[in-house]
């Protein structure tokens, strides 16, 4: 099978793009998972929220759900 220039141009720039996403996706699932901002019923619905729209609950999680993990649990 023949790629032309433009394909190889095109597919050199995909790859790392790609890998970018999955890394991030991937950081983001993690942190969810080890965020100590958040309660174990919160923790679960994010990570599912990540699992199950992969980039874009990643994205919401960033915005979201990120900026409580310096956020200590109120004491109950």
């Amino acid at each position: 099978m023949f790629f032309g220039g433009l394909e190889i141009i095109i597919l050199i720039c995909l790859i790392p793009f790609a890998l970018a996403l999955f890394a991030f996706w991937i950081w983001m699932l993690i942190s969810a998972i080890q965020n100590k901002g958040l309660t174990e019923g919160e923790k679960i619905a994010w990570v599912l929220v990540i699992v199950l729209l992969h980039f874009l609950g990643a994205l919401l999680y960033l915005f979201i759900g990120f900026p409580k993990r310096n956020m200590p649990l109120p004491a109950i």
